[in-house]
């Protein structure tokens, strides 16, 4: 399925982006699109990380632009195009958002968006990432308290659902962060056998289980051994990483936590080797707002957002850009770049079937969980 189909873009100072049949760009003028984006009015520009703010400060100074960034929660975000769209008031120009799942299943079947590729980069994004257009990818990823340990205390993920790590497993509430409700789906979906596989390893036989998949039973193992729900990464990482700890815990978090070990003094210790995966990803796709007064700044931030200057102040925690020539710089604080190989990734392929499943994923945990 394409979601762009038009079949020309007229923007302004004569600029026209072409698409084929398929529905991307073939022509692509960043002169144009510069000089058209300085006849507009302010841009705005939402993400889910104050980050955006820096990007939005950077692109105005490259360009001369007046370009404001706001960090919005990604289901505030979606509420506020979708209303916008709704009411043909449309005063969000374009996004970064953080639910892949959300924007596939609610925001661009109603046309309150648009996703639009560079024709000048499209050859360097996968053609995974583009269709609706993913701007970059957050990993969550396993940690543990390297001050205690010289190395991660566990292996595999069914350790998680074993006596000895009963209370002493931090992470989000998953009914309070899609991200983890969604990775359940996509686990389930791409990487079932791999689960599977990993309950053998670990404890010597085949899963017998009668939740209908090995996630299922993987899920319902972890929340019926008390995990220790938090509303923030930031306190995940404290009750693992924090000095002065006595005891283990390991903890699902933002690599972007990892930074607390130098600002905060924590000793946030990497996972790198539990079978299936040592953590998740989840992605922010970028989204146009149908109607914007700002066309051209839109797609111009867009570009930015996928080169190296642009997506920069996200690199550094550990979030990678879809532009496969841009890499994560060496002082990222986790070291997530050697293992990524690792990490389950996220298939917008599949988000609508995130979006449908999410109830359904909400109430086994709800079932299943325990303090």
């Amino acid at each position: 399925m394409k979601y762009i189909k038009k079949a020309v873009l007229p923007c302004a100072m004569g600029l026209v982006v072409a698409f084929s049949a398929n529905g991307w760009a073939q022509s692509f003028d960043l002169k144009a699109l510069i000089e058209g984006a300085k006849n507009e009015p302010q841009l705005t520009i939402f993400d889910s990380t104050g980050k955006i703010k820096t990007m939005a400060e950077n692109f105005a100074a490259k360009y001369g632009i007046d370009a404001v960034g706001t960090k919005v929660p990604p289901e505030v975000n979606i509420e506020m195009m979708d209303r916008e769209a709704r009411a043909k008031n449309v005063q969000s120009d374009v996004a970064i958002i953080s639910d892949a799942a959300a924007v596939v299943g609610q925001l661009i079947p109603t046309g309150a968006v648009e996703s639009w590729v560079p024709g000048d980069l499209e050859s360097k994004i996968p053609k995974g990432k583009r269709d609706p257009l993913v701007v970059v990818s957050m990993v969550n990823a396993f940690a543990y308290n390297a001050e205690l340990s010289d190395s991660c205390p566990i292996k595999n993920l069914w350790e998680l659902t074993d006596a000895k790590w009963q209370g002493h497993v931090g992470m989000n509430d998953p009914l309070s962060k899609s991200v983890y409700i969604d990775a359940f789906n996509q686990m389930e979906t791409h990487a079932d056998a791999a689960v599977a596989e990993a309950y053998e390893a670990h404890y010597g036989k085949p899963l017998k289980t009668d939740l209908g998949s090995a996630t299922k039973a993987l899920v319902a193992g972890i929340a019926a051994n008390g995990p220790l729900l938090a509303s923030s990464d930031t306190a995940t990482a404290e009750t693992v990483g924090a000095p002065g700890q006595t005891e283990q815990f390991i903890g699902l978090m933002s690599t972007a936590k990892f930074r607390e070990n130098a600002k905060s003094g924590y000793n946030l210790g990497l996972c790198t080797d539990i079978k299936p995966f040592i953590g998740i990803t989840n992605v922010g796709v970028g989204v146009i707002a149908t109607g914007s007064d700002n066309p051209n700044g839109a797609r111009l931030f867009i570009h930015y957002a996928l080169t190296a200057e642009g997506i920069a102040p996200q690199a550094q925690d550990g979030k990678i850009s879809s532009n496969s020539e841009v890499g994560l710089p060496d002082s990222e604080p986790s070291g997530i770049a050697a293992h990524l190989d690792k990490v389950l990734p996220y298939d917008i392929s599949t988000a609508a079937s995130d979006w449908d499943n999410r109830q359904d994923w909400q109430d086994l945990w709800r079932i299943h969980y325990k303090r």
